[in-house]
């Protein structure tokens, strides 16, 4: 019997991560998958905020994706996805809570925008971002391990990686290479998208080109 309902949406970065950390703690569940453009009515029951994700474990609810990971780390702790050392576990939060205000929304800017100039400013400003992840980031805490925090997979990890394995969709549709220069998340990409958990429910880059083209309706080159 499974303790987890994962209601979900394949398309949905923020429920990949959920799946994620589902798989990488080795939990089994139960998946519900939504269809985004015509929810179930009685959906609201389940997620108040009527996104995905949304968990039921037993009689209780949790959404919001960030909060929900962190949920299943202290109910399910091994393996352990956040770093013990208490400074190590508060950088990991900073780095989660980058992801959700500020790689995030720039993400979805610069795909989104329909203004050739807004969209070379989201450019610009997602340049700076990943310029902050390389240095501040990987750069300081990863050491010599091919993730966030060294050898050991973290949320922070499972955070941030849905929206790589999109990365072909801005740069389709917004002309936004990745930049070469940033060597160490490239290495930290390569080597979470060779996880198990990530191959299991990695999808290739023409199912997020065509399920993404809807936001991207006039496209413009960025470079």
């Amino acid at each position: 019997m499974t303790e987890i309902t994962i209601y979900s949406a394949v398309v949905c970065p923020y429920a990949h991560r959920t799946r994620l950390a589902l798989l990488e703690k080795g939990i089994t569940f139960d998946l519900i998958e939504i269809d985004l453009q015509n929810k179930p009515a009685n959906f609201i029951e389940i997620s108040p905020y009527g996104k995905v994700p949304a968990i039921k474990h037993g009689q209780e609810k949790v959404w919001e994706s960030a909060i929900i990971n962190e949920y299943l780390e202290e109910v399910f702790p091994h393996p352990q996805l956040l770093p013990q050392n208490p400074i190590a576990r508060a950088q990991a939060r900073i780095w989660v809570d980058f992801a959700n205000t500020r790689f995030v929304p720039t993400f979805s800017n610069l795909l989104r925008s329909l203004d050739t100039e807004q969209q070379k400013q989201a450019a610009q400003e997602l340049y700076n971002h990943l310029q902050f992840i390389e240095s501040e980031g990987l750069s300081k805490l990863s050491q010599n391990g091919p993730y966030w925090f060294g050898k050991s997979v973290s949320l922070v990890d499972l955070t941030f990686y849905p929206w790589f394995e999109r990365w072909a969709v801005i740069e389709e549709y917004r002309g936004f290479k990745f930049p070469s220069e940033f060597t160490r998340i490239k290495n930290w990409w390569n080597a979470v998208s060779q996880r198990e958990s990530v191959k299991a429910i990695a999808n290739p880059k023409e199912f997020y080109l065509e399920r993404y083209a809807r936001f991207a309706s006039a496209p413009a080159s960025v470079n």
